[in-house]
């Protein structure tokens, strides 16, 4: 089960995309030092496919993208709303914020279907390495195109 705590429209978490990101909570990984670690526990309500659609329609035509900002506590749930997305938004990008090292392979035979998604972040906080914006953060920050993950994280380095 997906939860989600709130939703905001934002401009730097995908770039060149006006964003409905939406803060998922049940994350597993309670990394030391996370901006969000209320994002943790088990707060928020149950994101359902209706509430997904109807906060996707609210916001038709201002948004470019949805950022799921979390869900790593259900992969396979958060792979299902971005199918539901793909069919039911043809045009609106979809990306995925995970605190993974790496992609939950395992859960999908076949691979991780990454066709559902635009853009992937991977990686957890770590406060010594510092966040995307600095050239030594362990977070990657992927686009998708033809089935391959383009590294893209050198998109937030600041000069």
């Amino acid at each position: 089960m997906i939860k989600y705590v709130n939703y905001d429209i934002v401009f730097q978490e995908y770039p060149d995309e006006v964003t409905l990101a939406i803060n998922l909570s049940l994350c597993p990984h309670h990394c030391p030092g996370c901006h969000s670690s209320y994002l943790g526990q088990d707060v928020g309500e149950e994101l359902t496919q209706e509430r997904l659609i109807s906060l996707v329609a609210h916001y038709h035509g201002a948004i470019t993208c949805v950022g799921f900002q979390g869900g790593d506590n259900d992969p396979q749930a958060l792979v299902e709303f971005a199918a539901l997305l793909r069919r039911a938004n043809p045009g609106l990008r979809v990306g995925w914020y995970s605190g993974r090292e790496t992609l939950p392979e395992e859960l999908f035979p076949g691979g991780f279907p990454l066709h559902h998604f635009d853009y992937i972040k991977l990686g957890p906080w770590r406060a010594e390495a510092g966040p995307l914006t600095s050239p030594s953060t362990n977070q990657r920050y992927y686009s998708i195109s033809e089935g391959q993950l383009i590294d893209q994280t050198s998109r937030f380095w600041r000069s």
